[in-house]
């Protein structure tokens, strides 16, 4: 297990429910996969399921925190099975919002594995009207942004809900998807934004050509599971349609 500041961020036996549900869906949606950035993303297991597409010619890792980094190459090798070495990554430590603001490049599609944004993380100056338009505006037309975005629990969605209604000030489609992730202990949610493709109403035949590419086996996404994670419970679906609280 990897466990920051108390916290559980992800375990051996279930990771893969929750690097392919941040991923695949993505992916699966743009219509090019040349070029992918990751924010955040420490250990490489992400990393690991965008280089698992052969499509991907690519792909940029910038995490805060080298110390993570090493201890992940480390002691679980198996989180990245090798993507730290693939001539096809390239790994910044250093800071996410400065590289959003510094870069020149476009992706089609950017993923952000960053921790919640609570008032007291490094994250939290992540989320806002300000860096959402940086990250919109670093993707190519027809492009996808995804991301963890907190809980979906009955008693513990305010977050989530928050996270998406102001992404909606940015895109025309803000797709909540969740699945339950054992390590957490908890419902877990993700978003997955784009002006171009609803990534929620994708069809089977586009979903069993992406899983079709893939290298390597899956252990929880494919088609059935992509229709499964946009499902979204009675609770949930009326929350994120009131007026409330955005960044």
């Amino acid at each position: 297990m990897l466990v920051i500041d108390g916290d559980t961020q992800s375990s051996q036996r279930d990771e893969k429910i929750y690097h392919e549900s941040l991923v695949h869906p993505a992916l699966a949606a743009v219509s090019r996969r040349d070029n992918v950035v990751i924010l955040g993303g420490g250990e490489g297991a992400t990393l690991r399921e965008v280089l698992r597409n052969p499509d991907v010619r690519a792909c940029t890792m910038v995490d805060i925190d080298g110390m993570v980094v090493d201890v992940a190459k480390r002691y679980l090798p198996e989180w990245s099975a090798g993507a730290f070495d693939d001539p096809r990554s390239r790994v910044i430590v250093g800071d996410a919002l400065a590289f959003l603001r510094d870069s020149k490049e476009r992706f089609d599609a950017i993923l952000s594995d960053l921790t919640e944004p609570l008032p007291d993380s490094p994250s939290h100056p992540l989320f806002n009207d300000e860096v959402f338009a940086r990250i919109k505006a670093r993707l190519q037309p027809g492009g996808v942004f995804a991301l963890q975005a907190s809980t979906a629990s009955l008693h513990n969605a305010a977050l989530h809900c928050k996270m998406a209604r102001t992404l909606r000030r940015h895109f025309r489609f803000v797709a909540s998807y969740v699945t339950h992730v054992p390590a957490f202990d908890t419902d877990w949610a993700f978003l997955a934004c784009s002006d171009a493709v609803d990534v929620a109403a994708l069809e089977a035949s586009t979903l069993d050509s992406y899983c079709g590419r893939l290298r390597g086996e899956s252990l929880f996404y494919d088609a059935q599971t992509h229709r499964r994670l946009f499902s979204l419970p009675l609770y949930l679906r009326r929350m994120l349609s009131e007026d409330g609280d955005a960044f």
